[in-house]
């Protein structure tokens, strides 16, 4: 069937004016303005703090502008072309070229639109992952590290950076635990909505009788903490533990007492840390996801209505969020937004934009109804 470039270009140009009107584009080109101002002082890297912040957010803010204003103009060449393609009896590489030029497009003007919903208070930031294992045993641990290479590859797919901060191994193969920073914006709020309960189903690699396996992993997603945040934690109500670095089979992988164990007394919060060179550094991360968490839990006491907290995912039968099965069939469907796929490996190899995406429209759905 051929392609309706009128229809189809009034679609975009109808999502570009939603996408423009969200973003603010007058108050975001002041808001450069302003950064420009800040960065432009000749004392600026006296305090390297804030001059961090100032050039952060003066990158962000010109990426964003540079996105909304560059999709504009992907749409009026898309309209040239068609222009071009159908003069004197049409051109069919030209219109061939366009409906490539279509494709590409509509995917990225829909991930821009995505964008746009990510308003929440924390959105915007670097996000801090945990996976833990859950019922299930060995296949447990191994589901979550192939969890975790899953976020991984897709933070590698995207070009964000990432930094693992612990890794706890099960005894056989695979992780108790693992935790680590997407440093991105907007990492947090693409990565919340993977947050809760995930169900593996497959022939167990490690039942020499070759039975079905269910397995259970719980991701947890949390935004990076920022100074501007002040979570002050009084040092009476931490308690710190050292030991030595562990790696596959509880092997030590250093001779010295570098890891950090960080316990935060009145919400028993537990926070470890392993993977820097030294005990300062592992103290200083320990720190900093230890107040990112208790970031996430003063926002539920003032946030009432918030439900899902890192301690509620029970990684276990009747809360699961998304199920992978790799036996009798092969299929990953999230139990929330319906979304399903069969290419199982490709899901595993970090393909899940079209996951986030839908979770992140079935958040927005959810939080309207809320509001009405």
């Amino acid at each position: 069937m051929a392609v309706d470039f009128h229809e189809e270009i009034k679609t975009l140009r109808a999502t570009m004016d939603s996408v423009r009107e969200v973003t603010n584009l007058d108050a975001l080109r002041s808001q450069i303005t302003d950064l420009e101002k800040q960065a432009s002082v000749p004392d600026l890297w006296d305090d390297q703090e804030k001059a961090q912040q100032v050039t952060s957010s003066l990158s962000r803010a010109n990426t964003e502008l540079e996105r909304v204003v560059g999709m504009d103009q992907r749409v009026e060449d898309l309209e040239t072309l068609v222009e071009m393609g159908t003069e004197d009896g049409g051109d069919p590489e030209t219109m061939a070229e366009a409906e490539r030029d279509l494709a590409a497009l509509k995917k990225d003007v829909g991930e821009l639109e995505v964008r746009t919903l990510l308003s929440g208070e924390y959105d915007e930031r670097e996000a801090v992952v945990t996976i833990r294992s859950g019922a299930g045993g060995v296949d447990a641990a191994d589901f979550a590290e192939m969890l975790m290479r899953m976020y991984l590859r897709w933070a590698e797919r995207h070009q964000y950076p990432t930094s693992v901060l612990d890794t706890s191994y099960a005894e056989e193969a695979g992780l108790k635990s693992a935790t680590f920073e997407v440093k991105a914006p907007y990492a947090f709020g693409h990565l919340t909505v993977e947050a809760g309960t995930h169900r593996l189903v497959r022939i167990s690699p490690f039942d020499n009788q070759g039975r079905r396996q269910t397995s259970f992993a719980a991701v947890e997603v949390i935004p990076l903490i920022e100074s501007t945040d002040s979570i002050e934690i009084p040092e009476n109500e931490i308690k710190v533990d050292v030991f030595r670095s562990s790696g596959p089979g509880g092997q030590s992988v250093n001779t010295t007492d570098s890891a950090v164990r960080m316990t935060h007394i009145p919400t028993g919060i537990v926070v470890s840390m392993q993977n820097e060179k030294s005990q300062i550094q592992n103290r200083a991360a320990a720190l900093r996801v230890l107040q990112s968490r208790l970031l996430l839990v003063r926002q539920a006491e003032e946030d009432a209505t918030k439900k899902e907290m890192a301690g509620d995912i029970k990684a276990s039968w009747g809360d699961q969020m998304r199920s992978y099965v790799l036996h009798p069939y092969q299929m990953v469907k999230d139990l929330r937004t319906e979304h399903e796929v069969g290419n199982t490996s490709g899901v595993f190899d970090g393909d899940i934009d079209d996951f986030i995406e839908a979770g992140i429209r079935w958040r927005r759905t959810g939080e309207k109804e809320n509001a009405s």
